[in-house]
């Protein structure tokens, strides 16, 4: 056996010559956000003692010197010999909810799942007092086949659509046993964006990956535990898309957040690798999806990580940095790069056409590129071209918006002010209110819910699908600048 002492912390990691690396560091918080196809770069590690050869695809995403000090690319490596790698390790923080709210009492215990592409995050209910009893979170165990929805897709089209499944459904049904311990559950509710509840219930993807992108099976997903291979016999539900890539965890924030029964003009941003948006004014609703991208993540930024232990989480306009835990920055995530930019649009170093002369090293090792901001450009591009296009449709824009919400831990991190500082979101900073886990909230409701209830205000919404909408090209490229 061979042995991979991970620096910093000291763990020993055994595995037989020829393991793949990634297989190794996935449960150590290595992300793969392309897959392991070594395009990204972000799962580089450091060899400080023992030898690891630089192969081919290490020339080609490090400069001589950063081979020299030891960087290579883990998802193009086997285990060789006993090696002590640096790597990015930070504990994982994903978002939950404790929020109060009505409710009709049942009997029993139910548990409420948010299934997100990166991380799940499950909580075990009382249904007769709505109380929280336990939580459970964890990165999403798919994620080393990629890091975003396209990249799951690649591989499932690839022939990992099986393995896919079986993955998503061991790990929840771990997660399940582990929360119910001896209680018996009356009802499971998962929700999840399209490609989720797709891989979750063993349906063909291939719709949501090419045009023109719509689900084939948009309807909720029943099983019982037995079904699944579950040690519960309980109902689960998944709950049903609203239109393309629009999925089931928009439509538990529709409902966490009452839009359809709001007066005046109110909208959803969730604000992730694939951005939805829902827009409504006097019950009516309209939603879309855009393709953001991963950089709201941390993902294609030379220096990204997610929002954990080691992340410059915030960035003052002086330059001043904030990092997660307090010690020594490991890179930097999404709420850090919308301020590093919105910094760097103050003090002259990034002009509004987003061109930037060099790097510009926010602290030792780790540093904000031209790349990275051109990466936050076509992100924040796509959701501020779909909020205009939506809002249009009412008759308004952006800054006409009363309130608008900001799902997740992304929209739940992000400073508002940086938000409209580079023109992310257009409506004034004092009515955006960030919302919390909505997924996670809207599952939790559903459990006391008729089944029927949810389907019936997925039909409410309807679906805008950007790419029929002949200015789209013409209103993103003017949403790219600062």
């Amino acid at each position: 056996m061979t042995t991979i002492t991970l620096h910093g912390s000291e763990r020993h990691l055994e595995a037989a010559a020829g393991t793949p690396l990634r297989d190794l560091l996935f449960g150590e918080g290595v992300e793969f956000p392309c897959g392991g196809q070594g395009r990204c770069g972000g799962c580089r590690v450091r060899v400080i003692t023992g030898t690891m050869t630089a192969n081919a695809d290490d020339h080609a995403a490090f400069s001589a010197t950063e081979l020299g000090d030891g960087w290579r690319l883990a998802c193009r490596h086997t285990v060789e010999a006993d090696v002590t790698l640096e790597l990015a390790q930070w504990e994982m923080t994903v978002l939950g909810d404790a929020e109060a709210f009505a409710f009709t009492p049942r009997d029993g215990f139910g548990i409420a799942v948010d299934l997100g592409t990166t991380t799940i995050a499950a909580q075990l209910l009382d249904l007769s007092t709505g109380q929280v009893l336990a939580t459970r979170t964890a990165l999403n165990d798919q994620a080393r086949h990629g890091a975003d929805v396209l990249s799951r897709a690649g591989y499932a089209l690839a022939g990992g659509a099986t393995e896919l499944t079986s993955l998503i459904r061991e790990q929840i049904g771990a997660m399940v046993a582990e929360l119910a311990a001896d209680r018996a559950l009356s009802r499971i509710v998962v929700a999840g964006n399209s490609a989720m509840h797709h891989l979750f219930g063993g349906l063909d993807i291939a719709p949501l990956a090419t045009y023109p992108f719509l689900p084939e099976h948009p309807e909720a997903l029943r099983f019982s535990g037995a079904d699944l291979g579950w040690t519960t016999s309980a109902a689960v539900e998944v709950l049903p898309c609203i239109g393309g890539l629009v999925g089931g965890d928009v439509l538990a924030g529709v409902s966490a957040t009452g839009l359809k029964d709001q007066r005046g003009l109110v909208a959803l941003v969730d604000l992730g690798t694939n951005g939805e948006v829902v827009v409504a004014k006097d019950g009516r609703m309209l939603c879309t999806s855009t393709a953001a991208g991963p950089a709201f993540e941390g993902a294609r930024i030379h220096y990204g990580m997610r929002a954990a232990t080691g992340a410059i989480d915030a960035v003052a306009s002086d330059g001043t940095c904030h990092v997660i835990g307090g010690g020594a920055a490991r890179g930097l995530c999404g709420s850090g790069l919308v301020d590093a930019v919105a910094a760097g649009l103050d003090n002259g170093r990034i002009t509004p056409s987003g061109r930037m002369a060099d790097d510009w090293m926010l602290v030792d090792g780790v540093a904000l590129t031209p790349h990275d901001v051109r990466e936050l450009q076509l992100a924040k591009g796509a959701i501020a071209a779909g909020l205009k296009l939506l809002t249009a449709k009412f008759g308004a824009t952006p800054a006409d918006i009363d309130r608008l919400y900001l799902a997740g831990a992304f929209g739940n991190a992000i400073n508002r002010t940086s938000a409209v500082r580079i023109g992310l979101i257009k409506t004034p900073a004092e009515r955006i209110i960030p919302a919390g886990n909505t997924a996670l909230k809207g599952a939790k409701r559903a459990l006391f819910a008729d089944a029927a209830d949810l389907e019936t205000l997925a039909k409410t919404i309807d679906f805008m699908p950007l790419n029929e909408e002949p200015a789209f090209e013409e209103v993103f490229a003017e949403e790219m600048g600062f």
